[in-house]
């Protein structure tokens, strides 16, 4: 008996370490995702690589949802598609037009103030107080967007801050309507809910991308690659990857790993892109990070109480 329990306390292990190498990798992929955008607005407009990473990438989750039989249905559709248009339409759209004018490692990091956000919002909207370690986390978000937001570090970036700032507003609405529809639809499969608010947002980008002016599209190997990467590792990979981790960890032990996605995009950037954020932008960006971090230590005292 003492010999199974051992066996089984070791293979609990080696499976909770192989999904955080999975996080891991999802957070490399992530992360990384934010030089490989900057470098394909440089080819294309901003709305249309945004509707065709969304749309296509949106076609391929619907793929594994048929080659894993997982359910299609799309069940209170109204509200997979208000979260398509937070997520999709007003995150992914708003990233990329920040992007267009703005460094890779400081949109990432602005764009990730998202838990501060869901925080501000569950307040009112679902009657959650901050606790714990949440105070001197929002105080910590709240000084680094200061820092970056002050006047004398923002020059001719002023949109792109503000744009990547609304992104992260955008994402925590939406990490709130998706509570209040698993509440609603506890069963409902993830992926499939990941692909149908997808398609929903990536509709309106379409449009945009259609009655929007913008140069002609420089078919580039570049290019290519960077739709590729968004809509094969972006997407289904880093999909696969999510689910395969949030099975078998906390959610406290998910967004702690998460952490590495921000950090990756601002050290790919210094590294390829050649940015380097002026002192007072990397005080902020590192004030977001501290923020960020003593965010997720909650989340996983919370967890482990439970």
């Amino acid at each position: 008996m003492h010999a199974r329990g051992m066996d089984q306390r070791g293979a609990e292990v080696t499976s909770s370490l192989r999904a955080v190498a999975a996080l891991a990798l999802l957070a490399l992929i992530w992360g990384y995702n934010w030089v490989v955008m900057k470098i394909a607005l440089v080819d294309m407009g901003p709305f249309q690589f945004v509707a065709a990473r969304n749309l296509f990438g949106a076609a391929c989750l619907f793929v594994l949802l048929l080659a894993l039989r997982r359910p299609l249905r799309a069940p209170h559709w109204r509200l997979l598609a208000l979260m398509g248009l937070l997520q999709t339409t007003g995150f992914t759209g708003l990233i990329t037009l920040a992007l267009v004018s703005g460094g890779a490692g400081k949109t990432a990091a602005l764009s990730y103030t998202m838990p501060f956000w869901v925080m501000v919002f569950a307040w009112p909207l679902l009657g959650e107080r901050l606790r714990g370690w949440q105070w001197p986390s929002a105080a910590a978000t709240l000084a680094g967007l200061f820092f970056i937001l002050d006047p004398q570090h923002l020059g001719g970036g002023a949109s792109s801050v503000v744009m990547a700032v609304c992104a992260g507003v955008c994402w925590a609405l939406a990490v709130i309507v998706t509570k209040r529809l698993q509440a609603r639809a506890p069963d409902i499969d993830l992926l499939s809910m990941a692909a149908w608010q997808m398609l929903f947002g990536s509709l309106p980008l379409v449009v945009l991308a259609l009655c929007w002016p913008a140069p002609p599209i420089n078919w580039t190997s570049s290019l290519v690659g960077a739709l590729l990467y968004n809509i094969v590792l972006g997407n289904a990979v880093a999909w696969m990857l999510w689910l395969y981790a949030l099975r078998r960890l906390s959610a406290g032990t998910t967004s702690m790993v998460s952490l590495l996605t921000p950090v990756v995009g601002a050290l790919s950037a210094a590294w390829q892109l050649g940015e380097r954020p002026e002192p007072g932008e990397l005080t902020g960006m590192l004030l977001i990070g501290v923020g960020l971090l003593l965010l997720s230590v909650e989340g996983l005292r919370r967890s482990r109480r439970r």
